[in-house]
């Protein structure tokens, strides 16, 4: 064994109703990974006690990991177990100084996403350059989890498999040449990323440094969700009614209560639509090619989500915005937006715009969780379909029934008080490319590969919607010759980016393509899974 004894650590929300909701979930997750390691014949020491005050036992804030942190044994091996969604930041910061060996733990749930907080985690060490191992599983007194934790307790290291990685070799097909000259004439052209307030929810990993989007061509704008607050507070009241009432007219359907504080009001969404309607034009000011708005920090106290304003601006059909003149900004297009501010998909977002337009394909992307996956207890497929599911909004071009098929309910009131509509629908069946800008070793990478949608049973659907959020958009997602685990092992990200193409040829090209085109700006592009 590496040592007779282990750290053990826990990252958490940073709002106190959310740790307080999903501590004893945690506690439980934790005794069943002291058990499985005690049995290996190690002992397990809990680097924090639980605050009994506060009602739970997570790293709540950066403050408190550095306290932690501070007189431990930097050389012990360390592990950090997650079955919720956390702040990555909370514990980065002592797990950047530390020389022992250390293995992120998350179990596998849909309810409770530990899955998608570890792959953050994940992301944000890749990127910082930290040395970590990593594990996950449903169950773990599982044979083939607890060989995988004795790899680690014996070695310091876990080897996963990678054979669906191939690095990309450019080629010379027509859509690789497409793809080369798309590059140039985008270093060339040059873009503007409106960054509404950098950094969203601890996700290190989703923050590009400018240095490495110069040599693309691309250039951050800094904008404040302040400027958005007031921006909107400069919407007319007819301005808001109009994209409402352009909504209710082509079917969007949504879910309205009384109660303001636990359901969904029109006020909410007319509150939504001042936003879409500033964003779309502080965006079009600052001559901005995508732009990005915080999530859940900040704003939520403030107005009502972004959600209904995110799925909109990926939608090539949406309502019209004018500007002083009385021109439309981007008629007909989508204002593509990142959601939750995370650049890397911001960028990814702009390469699929310029590629899919190119090659006369689908436009409409959205980033989604890597939210948690099962095989279908429908019989409808035997593949293993993935729950992506983005917190809020989806473009609801990707929605089966498009607008008509979109759904507004009230997102969660114990993480927005002001309430507010989500942009959710069930995604439509249809080939796919899935992707993942990241960055590692100093520069950026791409992850690459082609997937497609499944349609199942609603009572399935059912059952996986109320098995994670039922609030949020939904897309089953099968990526071609990568199983779950080797996903799990490479992906460096909680986000995996999806565009829909019209067939598996053309998905395929598109793919060549965008990884023509990535390549040629600079970016290590591997292909993962069947092309």
């Amino acid at each position: 064994m590496i040592a007779p004894k282990v750290l053990l650590a826990a990252s958490g929300d940073a709002r106190l109703p959310a740790n307080r909701l999903c501590w004893p979930t945690q506690s439980a997750m934790e005794e069943d990974l002291k058990a499985a390691i005690t049995d290996l014949g190690v002992e397990v020491e809990r680097l924090h006690p639980v605050d009994e005050e506060a009602g739970h036992g997570f790293l709540d804030s950066q403050k408190r990991c550095l306290e932690v942190f501070r007189d431990i044994d930097k050389d012990a091996p360390l592990i950090v177990a997650e079955s919720v969604w956390q702040y990555s930041h909370h514990i980065l910061a002592g797990l950047i100084g530390h020389r022992g060996p250390i293995l992120t733990v998350a179990n596998w749930s849909g309810q409770w996403p530990g899955l998608v907080g570890m792959l953050n985690l994940n992301g944000c060490l890749i990127k910082a350059g930290v040395t970590f191992s990593t594990l996950w599983g449903e169950d773990f007194s599982d044979e083939a989890f607890r060989s995988k934790l004795k790899e680690w307790l014996e070695t310091g290291t876990i080897t996963h498999d990678l054979s669906q990685c191939k690095t990309y070799t450019p080629g010379t097909s027509d859509s690789e040449a497409a793809g080369k000259e798309l590059a140039e004439t985008f270093r060339s052209n040059r873009a503007i990323m409106g960054v509404f307030d950098e950094g969203c929810m601890g996700m290190y990993n989703a923050i590009i440094p400018d240095e490495l989007l110069f040599p693309l061509g691309v250039f951050k704008e800094r904008l404040s969700q302040s400027a958005l607050l007031f921006a909107m507070s400069e919407v007319t009241d007819v301005e808001a009614d109009e994209v409402f009432t352009w909504l209710v007219d082509r079917g969007f359907q949504f879910h309205f209560g009384s109660d303001d504080a636990t359901e969904l009001t029109r006020q909410q969404v007319i509150e939504q639509c001042r936003m879409y309607v500033a964003a779309c034009r502080l965006g079009d000011d600052f001559g901005c090619d995508t732009i990005g708005i915080q999530y859940q920090l900040g704003l939520k106290d403030m107005c009502a989500a972004s959600d209904l304003v995110e799925g909109l601006l990926n939608n090539s059909e949406r309502p019209p915005v004018s500007r002083p003149d009385g021109s439309v900004i981007l008629e007909g297009e989508p204002f593509p937006h990142f959601n939750e501010v995370d650049e890397c998909a911001g960028l990814d977002a702009l390469l699929i715009n310029r590629v899919h337009s190119k090659l006369g394909q689908p436009v409409e992307t959205t980033l989604h969780d890597l939210r948690w996956g099962d095989y279908d207890q429908s019989g409808t497929t035997d593949e293993y379909v993935w729950v992506l599911e983005i917190s809020g909004a989806a473009p609801p071009a990707h929605h089966i029934g498009g607008i008509a098929g979109t759904h507004g309910y009230r997102q969660p009131a114990m993480y927005f008080p002001k309430g507010g509509s989500s942009c959710a629908g069930v995604a439509k069946p249809g080939e796919i490319v899935w992707s993942r800008i990241f960055v590692a070793d100093g520069g950026l990478k791409m992850d690459i590969g082609r997937g497609h949608v499944v349609e199942l049973p609603e009572e399935e659907t059912k059952r996986r919607l109320e098995s994670t959020t039922k609030e949020w958009p939904i897309m089953h997602g099968v990526l071609n010759g990568v199983s779950r685990d080797q996903m799990m092992a490479r992906h460096a990200a909680n986000h995996i980016q999806v565009v829909y193409a019209s067939d598996a040829a053309s998905a395929k090209e598109c793919l060549l393509a965008r990884a023509s085109m990535a390549a040629e700006l600079g970016i290590d592009v591997t292909i993962c899974g069947e092309v």
